[in-house]
């Protein structure tokens, strides 16, 4: 009788010990997770900060693209003067 005793009340510490280790378990995998969710943004905000440069280079040299196009319009009007006076003077 002693023995029925003692091995009923030992399953509510084994019980308690697998719920221990399934807890363990989901800590484990949680930790893991939480790693790779860390890596994960780090090389995305690494991501970021490259696409911001390619950003910033891609719209300065949209800008000097637009200055260039200006200057080539002012240059084609000179000529076109230019052009204009010559004919005037070969009357």
């Amino acid at each position: 009788m002693v023995k029925t005793t003692s091995s009923v009340g030992l399953e509510p510490f084994d019980r308690l010990a697998d719920k221990v280790q399934s807890l363990v378990g989901v800590l484990e995998r949680t930790r893991a997770e939480l790693t790779r969710t860390a890596e994960d943004n780090a090389r995305l905000s690494r991501e970021v900060d490259a696409l911001r440069t390619q950003l910033a280079t891609a719209e300065g040299q949209g800008a000097q693209a637009q200055s260039l196009r200006a200057e080539r319009d002012q240059i084609r009007t000179r000529v076109t003067e230019m052009l204009e006076q010559l004919e005037g003077l070969s009357l």
